[in-house]
């Protein structure tokens, strides 16, 4: 059930107030009859002339009001229709109603002249109801939470351990059980289970909308002893369950710390105890930060046009309604379009050449058309056998990329998925060449007459063939078995369910899945280019060596893929990397910091493969650079979830020394040094090779979205965009000469970035805590901002995080560091609105091109792509999506 923030109750007045004054109580209840009539007064001593007299009438097991006199004010006859109970149980409904008046109108009956005011503007009370949720799916409504209970109870009560279960709060059991033990402190409730008529007061406080009735219940949470003060022992309680419920172990380890940080914000006179009024004054409080522009100012007009000219709206001429979709896609993938376009109309021609060809010749007349068809899947065969060798070749693309203008019309960054259709190509044109030889040609030859076969004896003999044997013990038909077969074994292998080991399968051929499967399957394509060129060798219908092309095709792709592989063994041999630093996150991820080899350059957002012959000394494995091209060392962070990965970091575990007091993050850092520690691996690399995320250089604006590990090489274009920043400086402060006199480079057109990181884990921001450090410290003009964001904390707004919301704020005044990531930078709670991202963006940057740059898993890619799209194309600010292959 989400709390849902309605404008009425927001609209306090801007002076409200809210005393501490003692209040009379008099007119004892009648004797306790079937009906009972009470006459209580509230008055406030400071104003004799503020007085409240309410009448409530007791009839069996229900209460309500029977008149409310004096006050004059319209929230007193609001209150009175709140007032009525549901069947219950008379002594500790009564007892809690009473207490609920009193506090309603000790609140009613203060006046303008208190001594103890706070004011409450209406943003900062909005702010704060907007902070103490303890629900999030309100639209279920009491009839489900009813319907739980009725499967949930137990003797028509409900446990509190299936509390949580019952109202939606599953993922916070601790959570949900302390509330329970608030919620029954204040009824009375001794017992630990409830009813249904109890569950339903429960409920209701809950989703009470207003600002007083939330603070109470979080202050009971934290109340334990119910005495109307809170220590800083139960402060410590409240934040190690707070952090337990958000994931978050770090805070939780430092509870106590924190809890003195809080009492000594909120305790200055060292009274020992905070209380209600003190924890609102730290709701009310403003935020450190604020990324929204003041209502009036030009970015807020601007911001306003672009949320109503987002509104969806449906077209009504279905012409325009078709053929704008169909228009943007064709903006957005013309690149793609052409290339697919351009590669079908090559495979087409080649088959239908094929086709007429064969249709012309003798063997049509007793074949048919069977063998039209698979020669002409043959000859596409052949051209796809050729084509997907070259999406591979690294070395060229990179050059091809970053050398030439190619990049103008050819998608570069779609190499893999290219060579994916391609073997897709492959497997159709094999399809309908050996499906018509085996299911076709094969058996009309065998069921041909004397006379039909005649014009085949120069083919296959002058003996005609009796049984399928005959063709499959030849070399055509072995080397054509043999070869599907291993194409099928690397196509399985090949496919995400096998390579990620993503399918349940039994721990037998588990073994047999997983990226080694799919690096040593891959590999079996040699035996299939020798297999393949026999078989197109040794054909049954073409005798003359210039009409078999298989070899032909062939050629200068195989010769190009061959210098490809010669060329990364030489250039591997001579970048043998030494190992300066290995450091150990959590999150199973390892940091090795290597030697830069003399002469080796590489851009932002390149990768370079990795070998460890200690593990493998076939096996290289490709690894986004995290350092920047400035740097005197080369960086990876690797994140270990396969079985090679976890060789790795086994073996560097037991050359690394433990880390120093000042490296808590990590686990294990720096290379140990003595007679009797084990051989660090040798590490051969080779790279760099070209990437999506080196095109950052060509825009002014870049958004980098990191999910997880994939900040990767995110992180080197903001190391690179930062040491700019003080390469700038320096020049500035005239302590090194410019960049155009000492070199003739281009100069660095990026103006402005934005980082968003999104995590899982607390113990992810170890991972760059340094880099994200050091742009707080230099970059004074505010060209990066940074945002990190951790899922694993409840959204801002709701209960569970609003502590940690509190927390972080005080500690980030205090320190300037925050309590979630531990570094300068602000971490947001739970995944961010990508919609506001990119309208943020666009406000900021009117008629100018972004360059978003996505580094993640696949989820969040359609997501990104298409607001990209959306922007584009409604708004003057153009923006260019690229994913990272990840």
């Amino acid at each position: 059930m989400e709390l849902q923030d309605h404008h009425q109750h927001a609209q306090w007045s801007e002076t409200e107030s809210n005393c501490s004054s003692k209040l009379c109580y008099s007119g004892p209840l009648s004797s306790m009859s079937t009906k009972i009539r009470g006459n209580s007064r509230f008055k406030d001593e400071e104003d004799d002339e503020c007085y409240v007299e309410i009448t409530l009438d007791v009839h069996d097991d229900s209460v309500s009001v029977h008149s409310i006199k004096g006050g004059g004010d319209p929230e007193t006859a609001l209150l009175a229709s709140h007032l009525e109970l549901r069947p219950s149980s008379l002594g500790a409904q009564l007892s809690f109603r009473l207490r609920q008046v009193s506090q309603e109108l000790r609140k009613i009956t203060s006046t303008k002249g208190c001594n103890k005011q706070l004011e409450r503007t209406k943003s900062s009370a909005a702010r704060a109801l907007r902070g103490l949720r303890f629900m999030t799916k309100i639209d279920q409504g009491w009839s489900e939470v009813e319907a739980r209970f009725d499967q949930l109870a137990l003797n028509g009560v409900l446990p509190k351990s299936l509390f949580g279960q019952c109202i939606g709060m599953n993922e916070s059991g601790e959570f949900a059980s302390e509330l329970f033990d608030a919620l029954a402190r204040r009824r009375g409730i001794t017992s630990a289970t409830v009813s249904k008529p109890e569950l339903w007061e429960f409920c209701e406080q809950i989703a009470d909308q207003s600002f007083d009735a939330r603070l109470q219940t979080f202050f009971d949470m934290v109340d334990k002893n119910a005495d109307g003060r809170i220590t800083e022992e139960e402060v410590r309680e409240i934040i190690a369950l707070s952090a337990s419920a958000n994931k978050l172990l770090k805070i939780q380890e430092r509870a106590e710390e924190y809890a003195a940080l809080i009492m000594e914000e909120l305790d200055p006179s060292n009274l020992g105890y905070i209380e209600l009024h003190n924890l609102e004054t730290l709701l009310l409080q403003a935020p450190i930060q604020s990324s929204s522009a003041p209502a009036g100012s030009e970015s807020w007009v601007l911001s306003q046009m672009l949320s109503q000219k987002l509104v969806p709206t449906r077209e009504q001429n279905p012409i325009k309604r078709c053929y704008n979709p169909l228009a943007y896609f064709i903006e957005d993938n013309w690149k793609r379009i052409l290339v697919m376009g351009l590669w079908i109309s090559i495979c087409a021609g080649l088959f239908t050449w094929k086709f007429i060809q064969y249709k012309h010749r003798t063997v049509f007349d007793v074949m048919g058309y069977c063998v039209t068809t698979a020669k002409g899947g043959a000859e596409t065969t052949k051209f796809n056998m050729a084509l997907i060798l070259l999406p591979v070749c690294r070395n060229t693309i990179t050059w091809l990329r970053s050398r030439t203008r190619l990049g103008v019309i050819v998608p570069f960054n779609d190499n893999i998925n290219f060579h994916k259709v391609i073997a897709w190509g492959i497997a159709v044109g094999v399809g309908l060449h050996a499906g018509a030889h085996l299911t076709c040609d094969f058996p009309r030859l065998l069921h041909a007459t004397d006379a039909e076969y005649e014009p085949m004896k120069q083919f296959f003999g002058e003996k005609r063939p009796n049984n399928y044997w005959w063709f499959v013990k030849g070399t055509e038909g072995w080397t054509g078995v043999s070869m599907v077969v291993l194409m099928a074994i690397a196509y399985t292998l090949a496919q995400p369910w096998f390579r990620r080991n993503r399918l349940d399968l039994p721990k037998a051929l588990k073994k047999l899945t997983g990226f080694n499967s799919f690096w040593y399957s891959h590999h079996l394509f040699v035996i299939v280019y020798v297999l393949f060129v026999i078989h197109g060798y040794f054909l049954y219908l073409s005798k003359k060596w210039y009409k078999k092309t298989t070899w032909m095709y062939l050629a200068v792709p195989v010769a190009l893929y061959a210098c490809e592989r010669l060329l990364r063994v030489l250039r591997s041999g001579y970048k043998t990397v030494r190992i300066s630093k290995v450091a150990m996150y959590p999150g199973n991820v390892m940091a090795l910091y290597m030697s830069k080899p003399q002469g080796f350059r590489y851009t932002s957002g390149q990768y370079i493969f990795v070998n460890c012959a200690a593990v493998s000394p076939f096996q290289w494995h490709p690894f986004s650079i995290t350092s920047a091209p400035g740097d005197d060392y080369i960086s990876i962070h690797i994140r270990t979830v396969g079985d090679w990965t976890s060789q790795l970091k086994a073996m560097f575990l037991k050359v690394c020394r433990p880390p120093s007091i000042d490296q808590s993050g990590l686990l294990r850092a720096d290379i140990a040094s003595g007679e009797n520690m084990p051989r660090i691996p040798k590490l051969l690399i080779d790279g760099p090779y070209g990437a999506p995320a080196q095109d950052y250089k060509k825009y002014d604006v870049l958004l980098l979205v990191g999910l997880g590990i994939g900040a990767t090489p995110l992180i080197s274009i903001v190391k690179d965009v930062l040491n700019n920043i003080k390469q700038q400086k320096e020049i500035e402060e005239g302590i090194v000469e410019s960049g155009a006199k000492r070199n003739k480079r281009k100069p660095f057109l990026t103006r402005r970035a934005y980082f968003y990181w999104v995590t899982r884990e607390q113990g992810s921001f170890e991972w760059f805590r340094g880099v994200m450090d050091e742009v707080a410290e230099h970059d004074g003009d505010g060209v990066i901002e940074l945002h990190n964001y951790c899922t694993s904390v409840y959204e801002e707004g709701d209960a569970r995080s609003a502590l940690i919301a509190m927390l972080q704020s005080l500690n980030h005044a205090k320190n300037g560091v925050d309590v979630v990531s531990g570094t300068r930078v602000r971490t947001h709670f739970a995944r961010p609105n990508w919609r506001s991202v990119f309208k943020h963006v666009a406000v900021n940057h009117p008629d100018e091109r972004v360059g978003v740059f996505y580094c993640g898993l696949q989820g969040a890619v359609g997501q990104i792509r298409r607001l990209a799209q959306d922007f584009s194309h409604k708004t003057t600010t153009k923006f260019y999506f690229h994913k990272e292959n990840f």
